[in-house]
């Protein structure tokens, strides 16, 4: 069969070598070649997700296994269902959509212009993170999962804003923290797991609970999953490195690399310890309902944009973990179809602020007033984005958001009746901003002399071109999210029937006397 995984991998890979063997005078086409490669990835995502059999999308299809580490049971395995699609389909997309953005330059925060080391790296990462939502080996899993903090650290240490170096840091330090808590969980699952020459193949991996320490192999592989997601309290390194990160970085990162965090608490970290996973779901619970609510109310602090939409996050993440352990159907279907949502809205979110960065010259609120007279596209577009991150009915965040309740809701009430309170402050944090930003009286660095012809400071056509596609998918799958859910919902009821677990009953029956 053609490998069409690994050929989603080897594409962005060739790219970067193309771009490496360019001269450095021939950026233009450097530009071009890493787009081109980038555009060929999505297309070769689009047709394998024409050929997904949506009827069978809780189970791996587009599989390859070849043995790699016969001596430890590791092998190249790689595969697709429903949830791996979506991120991969994610992935493919923000890319592209990122390249453009950084097409002319970084943003004055970044220091310059895109070169193109900065071109490889995209590419690069791309190619690792889809390696991590494909990978079935939990070994292959671990390694991508480390490699790939190194284009990322390149990108925020090289490219970012004046405190770069420290956000970088921060980001690789706690990033390989995780690392070596996940790495001793590794090495406990192949002490106390199967064992065989596919002993980390995912699938001989499940319900492990009655192994030794099973516990505590849940807890150093939650650990790691959640310094990645991030979840509060190791969350800390977020808002400076998504900050201090070019736009189209910050994109990537909290777009695409972190749903890595939550992803692998779905899709492995259940399945392998169901037990587990029901014995600590109570206070992952409490550490999710802190971080809606704590990464709010941080939010509604900020004085800079870029660290808003940062810590906007931490609370939208904390809505994902809350589905996820939640252990319903709607539950964990709203948070597989959150981790899309969210990439786009905070895509959006980050590429309209990088823009209106670029404009000023400063992300800080407090230096933009009246933008909407003078940018009207960007100031709408901003409020659209806003709106979506805080879940307005009719746009995509809405329907996950709404699910994730539900389905919180059945096991768990009063954490769903805490968690709403995450949306009052989320509608607070978005409109308040928007009304600091773009309302209001023009302040005299946007507004030009009376004697000066006006200025273009509106969106151009290579912007409008970036941030439709996103605006566009926000308002269709607010609409008609159906399509990503039926994808979704089979894998979702995989990992339910993995994990022993069942719907609870409705807390009215019909024809009960409540």
């Amino acid at each position: 069969m053609f490998p069409w995984l690994t050929t989603a991998l080897v594409l962005p890979l060739v790219g970067a070598a193309v771009v490496a063997v360019l001269p450095k005078a021939r950026l233009d086409a450097a530009k071009l070649v890493a787009l081109g490669f980038a555009l060929a990835t999505l297309v070769l995502v689009v047709v394998m997700a024409l050929r997904f059999d949506v009827t069978d999308a809780g189970t791996y299809q587009f599989t390859e296994q070849v043995s790699w580490i016969p001596q430890l049971g590791v092998t190249y395995a790689l595969g697709l269902d429903g949830i791996a699609l979506s991120m991969v389909a994610l992935t493919a997309v923000l890319v592209p959509v990122c390249l453009l953005a950084s097409w002319r330059d970084l943003g004055p925060a970044a220091g310059g212009r895109v070169d193109a080391q900065f071109l490889m790296l995209v590419l690069v990462l791309e190619a690792l993170v889809i390696g991590v939502f494909t990978a079935r080996d939990l070994f292959l899993f671990y390694v991508l999962f480390e490699v790939m903090l190194l284009p990322m650290y390149f990108l925020i240490g090289r490219y970012g804003g004046p405190k770069r170096r420290e956000a970088a840091t921060t980001f690789l330090l706690y990033s390989l923290a995780g690392g070596l808590v996940m790495l001793v969980a590794v090495i406990g699952v192949y002490v106390a797991g199967p064992g065989g020459p596919d002993g980390f193949l995912l699938e001989n991996l499940v319900a492990l609970d009655g192994v030794p320490g099973s516990r505590w192999l849940f807890l150093g592989l939650f650990v790691a999953l959640a310094v990645k997601a991030p979840l509060w309290p190791v969350h800390t390194w977020l808002p400076d490195a998504a900050a201090q990160a070019p736009p189209g970085a910050a994109v990537l990162l909290v777009g695409v690399l972190d749903k890595v965090g939550t992803f692998g608490m779905l899709t492995i970290l259940l399945p392998m310890f169901p037990e587990a996973a029901r014995w600590a779901a109570p206070v992952i619970i409490i550490l999710a309902l802190v971080s809606v609510i704590y990464g709010a109310l941080v939010a509604l602090a900020q004085t800079d944009v870029l660290r808003l939409i940062a810590w906007t996050s931490i609370s939208h993440f904390g809505f994902i973990v809350l589905g996820i352990f939640a252990m319903t159907t709607a539950g964990q279907s709203g948070a597989a179809l959150y981790q899309v949502n969210h990439g786009f809205s905070t895509a959006a979110l980050f590429l309209v602020a990088g823009m209106l960065a670029s404009r000023r010259g400063s992300s800080l609120i407090a230096d933009f007033g009246g933008g909407q007279k003078v940018m009207p596209l960007l100031a709408g577009a901003f409020l659209v984005a806003g709106l979506s991150s805080l879940a307005l009915p009719g746009l995509s965040s809405f329907v996950s958001e709404f699910l994730v309740l539900v389905g919180t809701f059945e096991r768990y009430p009063w954490a769903a009746v805490i968690a709403t309170l995450g949306i009052i402050l989320a509608a607070v944090y978005v409109l308040w901003t928007y009304q600091r930003m773009m309302t209001g009286e023009t302040v005299p660095a946007l507004a030009d002399p009376p004697e000066a012809k006006p200025r273009s400071r509106d969106m151009v056509a290579r912007e409008a071109f970036v941030v439709a596609p996103l605006l566009a998918v926000i308002i269709a799958l607010g609409f008609y999210p159906k399509p990503v859910l039926d994808i979704l919902t089979p894998a979702v009821e995989r990992t339910m029937e993995q994990t022993g677990m069942t719907d609870p009953a409705p807390l009215f029956a019909e024809g009960s006397d409540g």
